[in-house]
């Protein structure tokens, strides 16, 4: 019997497998596929995780700028994850790998029976569930259209990436506005001599689709003159996962809904909560399994995370409420607020004066129709004589 079983076998169910280990629980690990490469390319802030090994770091470009319908050097470092070196970092501690899709839980007095789509069973103290948007243990992927980011992208040689705009191999084009359109362009160094440019959707409902961005991307691309085969990266995120109810199942990662509603970005997210959530079930786990579940569900989501998350999703509604050309000029305001108001924004999950004083920023420096978006009241027109 293990005393953590978790469900799925990304990052962020690693992550937290890592973190309980390390307490001296006996963990097991369940996917389909534990062993398939992880495909999508994982961009971080580099305040949000300080001290990361060098070898989980493919790149550190010296420049991050993003444009709405002007330039902005940000004054935060980015990221680009190695995910072979993230998954040997991850991977590093004793924890048992199942090769199997986990189909069910069964909640008993002690614990709980995993029932595994082949009608093996395992048995588990807590059970987590970081089975991404499909939550197959904790309430199934949730129903009805959603608010989703999605994403195309293109993996190309540094040369090719330098005719959409200078310094390419070396920049990190964070968003970029200009042009019209739904979407925006992020661009970003791999350190491998390659460039990932990528045309993405923020927030709609349902997800623009991927095909339409693909063609607009090569569009983009062949405007610039770049034409050919290039190794492609689909996106599609799910950005409002309903947050954890009750229920002996802990999700975890995206299961959880540690999902941003307004920028999509979740893993350093669920890299930092790891070691926490499996302190808790640790320091609970004398008391028992429904103790020790209720100790990570706890600090999984604080009163003040919930209180940021709702506003964060007004941010996301408000987000999905604007009009083509909008972003643009609602993005230069966010980013000429100082740099620690943007950080609360994007990366202060519990820090609710930060976010509630950034939002509050934004509103006062919008112009009249913009301000009226972000309040969530329909734009005043102006009469015509």
């Amino acid at each position: 019997m293990a005393d953590v079983l978790i469900a799925g076998g990304g990052p962020a169910g690693w992550a937290l497998a890592r973190a309980c280990a390390r307490r001296g629980l006996a963990t097991t690990v369940v996917d389909p596929a534990p062993h398939r490469p992880w495909r999508n390319t994982y961009g971080v802030w580099s305040d949000e995780l300080p001290g990361l090994p060098a070898e989980v770091i493919a790149a550190a470009p010296p420049a991050t700028v993003a444009f709405g319908t002007r330039e902005h050097r940000l004054d935060r470092g980015y990221l680009v994850l190695d995910n072979e070196g993230l998954r040997s970092w991850l991977t590093g501690e004793r924890v048992r790998v199942v090769t199997g899709q986990a189909a069910a839980v069964e909640p008993g007095r002690h614990g709980a029976t995993v029932v595994l789509a082949d009608n093996r069973r395992l048995a588990a103290a807590v059970v987590v569930d970081a089975s991404g948007a499909s939550r197959v243990l904790s309430g199934g992927r949730p129903r009805g259209a959603r608010a989703e980011q999605t994403a195309y992208g293109l993996v190309l040689p540094a040369a090719d990436a330098e005719r959409l705009g200078p310094g390419a191999a070396d920049t990190a084009v964070f968003m970029d506005w200009r042009g019209d359109g739904p979407s925006f362009r992020y661009q970003l160094p791999l350190g491998d001599g390659s460039v990932l440019v990528e045309e993405t959707s923020l927030a709609s409902r349902p997800g623009l689709p991927v095909d339409d961005l693909a063609r607009r991307l090569r569009t983009r691309l062949a405007a610039a003159g770049v034409r050919g085969r290039f190794v492609e990266e689909r996106v599609r995120i799910v950005l409002d996962v309903p947050l954890p109810g009750r229920g002996a199942v802990v999700p975890f990662g995206v299961a959880a809904g540690l999902v941003h509603p307004a920028t999509g970005y979740s893993l350093a997210t669920s890299l930092r909560l790891a070691p926490a959530v499996a302190a808790a079930i640790a320091g609970a786990f004398e008391a028992g399994p429904p103790a020790a579940a209720r100790a990570a569900k706890r600090t999984l989501w604080t009163p003040e995370a919930r209180a940021v998350h709702s506003l964060r999703r007004h941010g996301l509604h408000a987000l999905r409420g604007m009009p083509p050309g909008e972003p643009a000029r609602f993005f230069d305001l966010f980013f000429t607020l100082p740099p620690a108001a943007q950080r609360a924004f994007t990366s202060g999950r519990d820090d609710l004066p930060g976010t509630a004083a950034a939002m509050a920023r934004l509103f006062r420096a919008a112009p009249p129709g913009l301000r009226a978006r972000l309040a969530g009241l329909p734009p005043v027109r102006k009469a015509h004589s």
